[in-house]
């Protein structure tokens, strides 16, 4: 065999080669797609680059939003393996729809409801917030932190005045809500307490008071897809790993009980 033809058949030989190792690889690779509501954006990306140092194999996709809007996604038929809410209703929903394993479903966090401000001082009470002209809100329609505000303002009395008045704006997520906020777009916002500690600008300026408002209890659950996917099954169990807690409690969550592991 001539030099030339030689050097082609190794260079070949070793192109194979790799395409195969490459192959190989992401045969063995799996995606997991991760449905969350968008307060858990931080510390869920965060908890993902743990994950991935004992998991390299498991290739996360998060989709962050109101919890309504992704439940309703995942009602729709949208790809989903584990669905994390800010609220018990949407889990219930698609527990309910038998979108979700009932027995997966874990309370991970519990949360405070505050109002944060670029410019306001702090806040007396909540009769203090009628005083305000742009109040930002998610909307009470698909996000949970909508609602417990629309319920503490309703338990204040102060709802309906406010909305009579338009001085509430809307928002898809919290998320929206404290940028609002943050940019003195609203003179105010309401958003967990976790999401204000991320606020460039804006400080919180009061704690509303826990008996105005259902407790505020995020929670996990793996979808029926994601039941029969041990990636998905190794990130839910990861959740209650201590380095899992310990991104939880730096970002400022109440850490409830360890979720127990899903049965194999």
């Amino acid at each position: 065999m001539k030099p030339w033809i030689k050097k082609i058949t190794c260079a070949l030989s070793v192109t194979l080669f790799i395409m195969f190792i490459g192959s190989a690889a992401m045969a063995g690779s799996q995606v997991v797609r991760i449905s969350a509501a968008a307060n858990l954006t931080d510390a869920l990306k965060k908890i993902g680059e743990h994950f991935n140092k004992v998991k390299p194999d498991v290739e996360l996709q998060f989709n962050f939003g109101s919890s309504g809007a992704l439940a309703k996604q995942i009602d729709n038929g949208a790809p989903a393996d584990l669905f994390f809410s800010a609220n018990a209703k949407w889990m219930d929903h698609l527990v309910a729809g038998r979108k979700v394993v009932k027995e997966s479903v874990r309370d991970i966090t519990g949360n405070a409801l505050v109002v944060v401000s670029l410019k306001a001082r702090p806040l007396s009470d909540m009769n203090d917030i009628a005083r305000f002209e742009k109040i930002a809100l998610g909307s009470p329609k698909s996000t949970p932190v909508g609602e417990y505000t629309e319920e503490a303002l309703k338990a204040a009395g102060l709802y309906e005045s406010l909305a009579a008045a338009s001085k509430l704006v809307m928002t898809q997520d919290v998320r929206q809500a404290l940028l609002y906020a943050d940019r003195g777009e609203t003179d105010i916002a309401f958003v967990y307490r976790t999401d204000a500690l991320l606020a460039k600008n804006a400080k919180i300026v009061y704690t509303v008071p826990e008996k105005l408002h259902k407790p505020i209890v995020s929670n996990m659950g793996l979808t029926v897809a994601g039941n029969a996917k041990p990636g998905a099954k190794a990130f839910y169990d990861f959740m209650a790993s201590k380095d899992a807690r310990s991104v939880l409690e730096s970002y400022g969550y109440a850490v409830l009980a360890a979720p127990s592991p899903v049965k194999k």
